[in-house]
């Protein structure tokens, strides 16, 4: 390693380059560390916190450390990781979880205050959720290939819910 490898600070060191002022767009579990941030250069991310500037063409796919100065917030970068930990670990037992038979036939799961139900479509499976105490419902457009597809898909239905329901 030459002299200049440790004091190069990735885009932190860049003129030109903002250095706060940002804005998290998006976050996305690669399910693996698997990409370098692109703001610090230096560290390997499975977590990416996908930041936007308004001086700044694009944007950049940063770690959870990056975002928080980035945003100089040192709270909600780790609150949005931690629910994209809290989804992984969930897909990862979901599978597991025990269906119902309604009477109607369709297999469903109520958790959290929703009803999730898989039901059989002219070319596959389909989900809707229910938010059970206010009874506001939403169908998936999507069409799912296998009955276990479609219980995976109810996952994100439930944490999409969840926000919007």
């Amino acid at each position: 390693m030459g002299r200049d490898s440790h004091t190069h600070r990735g885009k932190w060191s860049e003129a030109g380059v903002p250095k706060k002022g940002w804005t998290c767009v998006g976050i996305d579990d690669l399910e693996e560390p698997s990409q370098l941030c692109e703001m610090c250069e230096s560290v390997e991310i499975r977590y990416v916190h996908i930041m936007e500037h308004p001086e700044f063409a694009g944007s950049l796919h940063v770690g959870c450390v990056c975002a928080e100065h980035m945003e100089e917030d040192y709270k909600r970068p780790r609150e949005r990781e931690k629910r994209l930990k809290n989804a992984a670990q969930r897909r990862r037992t979901w599978p597991r979880r025990v269906w119902r038979a309604s009477r109607q036939g369709n297999i469903y799961i109520n958790t959290e205050g929703f009803n999730l139900t898989v039901h059989p479509q002219a070319r596959g499976w389909s989900v809707r959720v229910v938010n059970r105490e206010s009874g506001a419902a939403q169908s998936g457009r999507k069409i799912y290939p296998t009955q276990d597809a479609a219980k995976l898909a109810a996952l994100n239905a439930l944490l999409w819910a969840k926000e919007h329901l």
